[in-house]
């Protein structure tokens, strides 16, 4: 009972209240970001440690949030290596030189300790602020990160990584066991400086069929969760637009499985089986505080009151949210949830 709320719901534990922290909690929604940002490259704000971890706070201070998630980006590591990577102000992760074929595997070589000091400093400072709210680490899932690597781009419509993925699938293998590499090495190294808990985004698994989820993606975020298994700390999976795929990622291997808004909660943790974090549709914070609260009641009222319960967004904060409305979301929760409550 003495590990914080966030951890224990995570384990499906008894808790005091239902725990609450929204992805993408820190950034652009909050005037304090924009003050302190000012202009410039989001990956120069994530190479200053003493800037990503103010950065990181800020929504825990606000909110007072059950946990706090390391403010990086998925394309770090790879940017970090060498790959070619920036992040466009508005459009997202672009690559120069996008993956072509057998070739370009070279150049996704071993991530390094030296790699990501950075990152890894980010992580010893929040920690050191931090009184018992536990830090999220965090990194993309490997099908994710392929689909920017090999798209060069975000993507509506995945054409490349399916075509790769359908016509060289020894091909796409390979490079996803590369990426499964990257990907625990990043994941090891948070937690080694501190991070209690990791959620491996897997934002585009969406785009596939059960079928192609469980041929092509499934099995490299299954040797992701086995490696990092071993440290002990919580782990949570989560997907845009999974709802018919939940039953195979709730097979992967993570503590807990993330769900989004396009599936009802009391439905998902029926599929899941096991511990789950959600579920309210970011938009419904966008129309005010009694809008947001009433969004919110709804959520709760699905999750039920059997324990194995964190409530957060569908997916992340839109960038328009009013932080009062988020500040009256957590008070709603904290007073109101009932999941696992002794």
């Amino acid at each position: 009972m003495n590990d914080p709320v966030f951890l224990r719901a995570c384990r499906g534990e008894a808790v005091e209240h239902v725990p609450v922290w929204f992805m993408r909690q820190a950034g652009r929604s909050l005037p304090e970001y924009r003050a302190l940002r000012g202009t410039g490259s989001i990956l120069e704000a994530i190479a200053d440690p003493a800037l990503a971890c103010e950065i990181t706070l800020q929504p825990v201070r606000r909110y007072g949030v059950d946990a706090a998630i390391l403010f990086s980006d998925i394309v770090v590591p790879y940017h970090a290596i060498g790959f070619g990577v920036d992040v466009v102000a508005g459009r997202g992760p672009v690559i120069a030189r996008p993956f072509r074929g057998a070739q370009d595997l070279e150049r996704l070589r071993d991530l390094t300790a030296e790699d990501i000091t950075h990152v890894t400093r980010t992580v010893e400072l929040v920690v050191e602020e931090l009184a018992t709210t536990p830090l999220i680490g965090f990194a993309g899932a490997p099908f994710t990160v392929a689909s920017y690597l090999v798209e060069g781009a975000p993507t509506r419509d995945f054409a490349v990584i399916k075509t790769l993925m359908h016509t060289d699938p020894d091909l796409f293998d390979q490079l996803l066991t590369r990426l499964v590499a990257i990907t625990v090495s990043f994941l090891r190294a948070q937690v080694a400086h501190g991070a209690r808990a990791l959620q491996l985004f897997d934002s585009w698994a969406g785009s596939l069929t059960r079928d192609e989820y469980q041929r092509f993606a499934l099995p490299a975020t299954q040797r992701v969760m086995d490696g990092v298994a071993d440290l002990g700390v919580p782990t949570i999976l989560f997907g845009v637009g999974t709802g018919e795929l939940l039953p195979l990622m709730s097979g992967a291997g993570s503590s807990v499985l993330g769900i989004d808004w396009h599936v009802d909660l009391d439905e998902g943790r029926r599929r899941a089986g096991k511990p789950v974090q959600g579920n309210l549709d970011p938009a419904r914070c966008l129309g005010g505080v009694d809008l947001g609260v009433a969004a919110t009641r709804e959520v709760l009222a699905r999750a039920g009151r059997d324990g194995g319960y964190i409530f957060n967004l569908g997916h992340g904060v839109l960038p328009t949210t009013d932080p009062a409305v988020l500040e009256a979301v957590v008070r709603t929760v904290h007073d109101e949830g009932m999941a696992g409550v002794q």
